[in-house]
């Protein structure tokens, strides 16, 4: 709780009068939206997700990283695409998510980013693997002022993680997080936010009540279970866990599946954040793994020009009409969320 408590008080230290005005304008405009059915935006992005790479070293299935299966390029981000975007929203940005695809730790220049983004008083968070996490790498992990780190681990034996995250080592990402653990201590530094993630399958459900015993010797600030995405789902998969509360899947009872929450015709996401890929397409959401529906194209246009452009505007009034029809939302986990 102590942990919870100091993330939440340094997410509010980030705020301004300036972000605060804009979070107004974003939420009036999307309230206004859904009451009336009409598309409309009021400020810029409260939250952004930039990538630093979709390389990634682990082949994890229902991962468009893992399988290698983008259609997309891979390659890694620009020091002046992230800048260059970020000095153009830092004064009413909040929130900056160092994930998309692929293992940030790859981006050779990944903390130094984290730093630019850091020095504007921006609250920042990433995903890791844990396997890069090296004594030298959590240090600088430390000293960049990274304010959040997600560390994914979906097992507490080596065959069990080895299950999802093939080709991965739980040993290195115990060693990993150990050496981030060292770090802020002897740095004596509040940050960054260390969770443990732990993507809920059927080979590690049974692992629930280890992973909570694991991160509380390890003294990791907190524990996130997450419910697996899961593509070809309708038939059933044997990702899919018995235990219900950790699927987001229903079973039917005669062999089939169907996705739980219902898809509402609106969306916050749409509004109030968007994920920025590393050669700079702007797409609505990070369920959008293969960047299919691109706003614009960073390279070519000013942020704030497509982002309350004539193309954004329709998407959102797509999402107002008729959500199921976004072939993105179908599979959205928007409500089935759970905790630890």
């Amino acid at each position: 709780m102590t942990g919870k408590l100091t993330d939440t008080l340094n997410l509010l230290s980030k705020l301004t009068w300036r972000r605060l005005g804009n979070m107004g304008r974003v939420a009036g405009s999307y309230v206004l939206s859904k009451w009336t059915k009409k598309a409309r935006h009021w400020g810029s992005p409260i939250s952004i997700s930039f990538e630093p790479t979709t390389s990634c070293n682990l082949r994890c299935p229902e991962c468009p990283s893992g399988l290698r299966s983008f259609t997309r390029p891979t390659g890694m981000l620009p020091d002046d695409l992230f800048k260059n975007t970020l000095d153009q929203l830092h004064q009413n940005l909040l929130y900056l998510i160092f994930y998309f695809q692929g293992e940030p730790y790859l981006h050779p220049r990944f903390l130094e980013l984290v730093k630019y983004a850091a020095r504007k008083k921006i609250y920042t968070a990433t995903s890791t693997n844990a396997h890069y996490l090296t004594d030298e790498n959590a240090r600088k992990t430390v000293e960049s002022g990274l304010d959040r780190l997600i560390i994914s681990i979906d097992g507490t034996t080596q065959e069990t993680y080895q299950a999802y995250r093939v080709g991965g080592s739980l040993e290195k990402v115990l060693e990993g997080t150990h050496n981030l653990m060292k770090w802020k201590k002897q740095l004596k530094s509040k940050t960054p936010f260390v969770v443990f993630q732990f993507l809920v399958v059927r080979p590690n459900e049974h692992q629930v009540k280890d992973i909570k015993q694991l991160a509380k010797e390890l003294e990791v600030d907190g524990v996130w279970f997450k419910t697996a995405q899961i593509y070809n789902y309708t038939q059933g998969s044997p990702l899919i866990p018995t235990i219900d509360y950790y699927s987001r899947y229903q079973n039917n009872g005669d062999g089939s599946y169907q996705i739980k929450n219902k898809l509402l015709n609106h969306c916050w996401r749409m509004w109030h954040s968007c994920v920025i890929t590393w050669d700079g397409l702007v797409v609505p959401c990070c369920f959008d793994k293969d960047a299919d529906y691109r706003m614009g194209d960073l390279k070519k246009e000013a942020f704030h020009s497509l982002w309350r452009g004539a193309h954004y505007t329709t998407f959102r009034q797509a999402v107002l009409q008729s959500r199921s029809q976004v072939e993105m939302c179908k599979n959205c986990t928007e409500g089935t969320k759970v905790w630890g």
